[in-house]
């Protein structure tokens, strides 16, 4: 499908107060009690920037992460509004930024933890079972390989980096002195909730949801909400089912093929990133323009 806009590495709405950027998203205030979401093309890997921006991958995001919303909305309450982000914006100039990549959300406040949700064994999760025979304090079988489906899903929380800083796995007694345990229990269910109604839907269509990562906010009365991304390529790993197999990393339509690409490299994981060579970055396009077909039957963005 060919991409007829210019990849946006960084938005420019003048007409809101930018509230900040993160590692592909810019945020812009929308009077007191919403946000607009700009979901760039930026890609980030090892928690780095990388400065090539990938085609196409905003929107693909955004079109993938309005279907999860959708779909998932009976499990937990969600950050839209249902607001037409063209709506918030100045002019033609601005329009072009926002659409078909930005959302207008609730403002709402994020709790500090990512809340990640692992189906199987892979990433920082088979590296520390290699190291301890747990994950993030959560005891696993022996013997079990790379990649090996867990006997049930586990969540295994993160803490939230700064900006260029690395997210840090925690153990659940950790989240529980950072929340409280009583809304520490409920993340932990909810998450585990929506990881499984997600993983048994993709799976129907030929996709292995390996992880994923979710975040949540709170509104004013303690309220919980989905909240950022949902089930994209940028925040889980997906794996085409016909390809898999225990034992390897296998082939995936998310960002594990640039992580493996910068792995050949002498680069170590800190800023700057670097450059992507075409054939890496047109790859990257299509495996997210796959995943979002696969999952949604949308071919067009």
């Amino acid at each position: 499908m060919p991409i007829t806009t210019p990849p946006l590495f960084e938005s420019t709405i003048k007409s809101l107060p930018l509230l900040g950027r993160g590692k592909v998203r810019d945020i812009y205030a929308v009077g007191e009690d919403r946000l607009l979401i700009v979901t760039t093309d930026r890609l980030s890997a090892f928690d780095v920037i990388l400065p090539d921006p990938i085609p196409g991958k905003g929107a693909v995001l955004t079109a993938m992460a309005n279907f999860w919303f959708g779909k998932l909305a009976h499990v937990v309450p969600n950050q839209l509004t249902g607001i037409d982000p063209e709506t918030v914006v100045a002019d033609e100039a601005e329009r072009i930024q926002v659409r078909g990549r930005a959302l207008v959300v609730k403002r709402l406040k994020p709790l500090p933890i990512e809340a990640v949700a692992r189906g199987y064994l892979i990433g920082s999760g088979w590296k520390d079972y290699q190291a301890t025979g747990a994950v993030c304090g959560i005891a696993l079988p022996p013997g079990l390989q790379m990649a090996q489906q867990l006997p049930a899903a586990i969540f295994t929380p993160a803490t939230k980096a700064e900006m260029g800083d690395h997210d840090e796995n925690i153990d659940y007694a950790a989240v529980e002195k950072l929340i409280g345990a009583e809304l520490a229990k409920t993340v932990r269910d909810t998450t585990l909730r929506l990881y499984r109604e997600a993983a048994a839907y993709a799976r129907v269509v030929g996709i292995i949801i390996a992880d994923t990562k979710f975040e949540f906010g709170q509104d004013a009365d303690g309220r919980l909400y989905l909240i950022d991304e949902v089930l994209t390529p940028d925040s889980s790993r997906f794996w085409p089912a016909d390809q898999y197999k225990v034992g390897i990393s296998p082939p995936s339509f998310d960002k594990q093929f640039v992580r493996d690409y910068l792995e050949t490299l002498d680069w170590n994981k800190q800023a700057p990133g670097p450059k992507l060579p075409q054939d890496i970055v047109a790859k990257t396009a299509a495996n997210y323009l796959e995943a979002l077909t696969r999952l949604t039957g949308t071919r067009t963005i």
